[in-house]
């Protein structure tokens, strides 16, 4: 049997967009620097595993620490 769970009714606005800014910010957080990071060494030294590797490995360290940051970002944010 699917058991198809309901809507939650108390939820409010004020925590939805809350939600919604917090995990904006948070998609930002962890995408820009690593992006960043590989189009610079990318258009500085035209290597592209480099730019790959590194920027991939400081998306992961970002990632490891997501869940610090989601929470300071609901702190501050709320």
């Amino acid at each position: 049997m699917v058991r198809i769970h309901r809507k939650k009714p108390n939820i409010s606005t004020e925590v939805f967009v809350n939600t919604v800014w917090v995990s904006t910010f948070l998609a930002l957080i962890l995408t820009i620097p690593a992006l960043g990071i590989f189009l610079g060494i990318y258009f500085t030294t035209s290597n592209l595993v480099v730019g790959a590797v590194v920027g991939f490995g400081i998306h992961f360290v970002t990632l490891a620490f997501s869940d610090r940051i989601s929470k300071k970002l609901t702190e501050i944010l709320s």
